[in-house]
């Protein structure tokens, strides 16, 4: 987790380097007289993929080249002006303006009140996410990739939601700290929503035959605990993320993820009915939950008690 802290930068210099040191090279030119920085910075890193709120508080132009980077910028408040290859772009809330790595880009206008929250993507890892999610290879996805995405509805607008979710915690510096495995799994699924949002004609086809869906569902029973995600499902059954989503959708009634929470809560509520000295975190963490809240939560919406009140309600003698 990174945030600005302290007293904040005086000057654009300061300001510019501090954005810079987080984000991108750039060059930054304030529009109008006398125009002063009120900088608002704050991200949440998840290795291959950086999330964080930025505002400069002030009119400006900004130059980029992403260097080995996709960006996607969200704005939450405001507006901006770039430019395209298709010519001048306006992107306000709702929308998300894409921007390819190694691509020069040139925001005209970013206006005192834009406070946009930025996602940026490594290049290869991204490169190779594509190729797993999508099965196409990246210079394709490059080629297809939107200027700007529609985030009020379909895929859009649940891509929009899981990457607020993610920035609700921006205050809290130690989220995630030391587990790069639920950092692995929030990247991956981010990197799989932005993907299929932004390419729908990419990774089509027939759904997963029974075969390749029964290879995945065995391989989640044998090991629910490992940290699965979606993409990793799809290479194991030879076949990409959206025709594994379409096959199990078929043959199983769910998502490949849903399907893995229920074997996680299976095996959780078999844990609990037994006595073993176990606590609830620790029946979360060995089933892979990210958290035990997120547990609690999965567990009550499944099985009507909290995993405690499970847990006393079968000790007493009841069941359920």
């Amino acid at each position: 987790m990174a945030a600005h802290r302290g007293a904040p930068p005086r000057d654009w210099d300061q300001v510019s380097q501090s954005v810079a040191d987080v984000y991108f090279p750039h060059e930054l030119t304030p529009i109008g007289p006398g125009s002063r920085p009120r900088l608002t910075l704050q991200t949440l890193d998840l290795g291959p993929v950086l999330l964080g709120y930025v505002g400069w508080g002030a009119d400006i132009a900004i130059d980029c080249d992403y260097p080995g980077a996709y960006e996607v910028n969200i704005p939450l408040t405001g507006h901006f002006v770039s430019q395209t290859r298709r010519g001048s772009m306006t992107s306000v809330s709702g929308q998300a303006a894409v921007f390819r790595a190694d691509s020069a880009c040139r925001i005209t206008h970013w206006d005192a009140t834009c406070t946009v929250l930025g996602v940026k993507f490594d290049r290869t890892w991204l490169d190779l996410e594509a190729e797993r999610v999508l099965g196409s290879d990246p210079v394709r996805v490059a080629g297809v990739l939107p200027d700007q995405l529609d985030l009020d509805r379909g895929g859009g607008e649940d891509w929009r939601r899981l990457v607020n979710s993610l920035a609700s915690h921006l205050r809290r510096p130690s989220l995630f700290a030391g587990s790069p495995v639920v950092s692995e799994q929030l990247a991956g699924a981010v990197a799989a929503g932005f993907l299929l949002t932004s390419c729908p004609d990419l990774g089509t086809g027939s759904p997963a035959r029974p075969r390749t869906v029964s290879r995945v569902v065995d391989a989640v029973r044998d090991d629910p605990a490992r940290p699965w995600t979606v993409a990793d499902m799809a290479v194991l059954g030879g076949t990409t993320v959206r025709r594994l989503q379409e096959g199990f959708q078929e043959w199983i009634g769910c998502s490949p993820m849903e399907h893995l929470t229920t074997v996680r809560l299976q095996r959780a509520k078999t844990d609990l009915e037994s006595r073993t000295s176990h606590s609830v975190s620790d029946v979360a963490a060995n089933w892979g939950f990210s958290s035990p809240s997120r547990f609690a939560a999965a567990f009550r919406r499944r099985y009507g008690l909290s995993p405690s009140e499970f847990r006393r309600y079968h000790r007493h003698g009841g069941s359920h």
